[in-house]
C-alpha cells in the first residue's frame, strides 16, 4: 500500500541529502549571497512595478540560478526543469515546493 507523502517527508529527504554531502548546501552555508544584492541591483536595474505585470524574481535568486547553470553546464530549459525536479537545487535557491520557479525565458532574460 502506497502512503500519501507528507510535509515531513521532504524534510527527511533533505536531511538524507545533507548526510550524503550536498555540495550546494555547503556553498550556501559558506557564501553570504545577500552581500551581492546591492551590486546586482545596480548592474541589473528593474522597473518599479507600477505598470503592473508579474513581480520580478529577486536578483540574488537569479544570480544563484546562474551559478547552478555554470556549475552544471545547464541550458535555460534544463535548468528550469532541474530546479522543479531536484530538492537540492530548490534548497540552494531558497525555494519551497509550492514557490514559483523562473521559467526558461525568465532565466534567459
Amino acid at each position: 500500500m502506497v502512503r500519501q507523502p507528507g510535509f515531513f517527508d521532504v524534510e527527511e529527504r533533505l536531511r538524507d541529502l545533507s548526510a550524503k554531502g550536498d555540495d550546494l548546501e555547503r556553498i550556501a552555508e559558506l557564501v553570504d549571497f545577500a552581500m551581492f544584492r546591492a551590486e546586482l541591483e545596480r548592474a541589473v536595474p528593474r522597473a518599479d512595478g507600477t505598470r503592473g505585470g508579474r513581480p520580478a524574481f529577486g536578483h540574488v535568486l537569479m544570480f544563484r540560478i546562474l551559478l547552478l547553470q555554470a556549475m552544471h553546464g545547464l541550458s535555460d530549459e534544463r535548468c528550469e526543469y532541474l530546479i522543479k525536479d531536484r530538492l537540492s537545487f530548490m534548497r540552494f535557491l531558497g525555494l519551497r515546493l509550492a514557490d514559483p520557479v523562473p521559467d526558461a525565458n525568465t532565466i534567459w532574460a
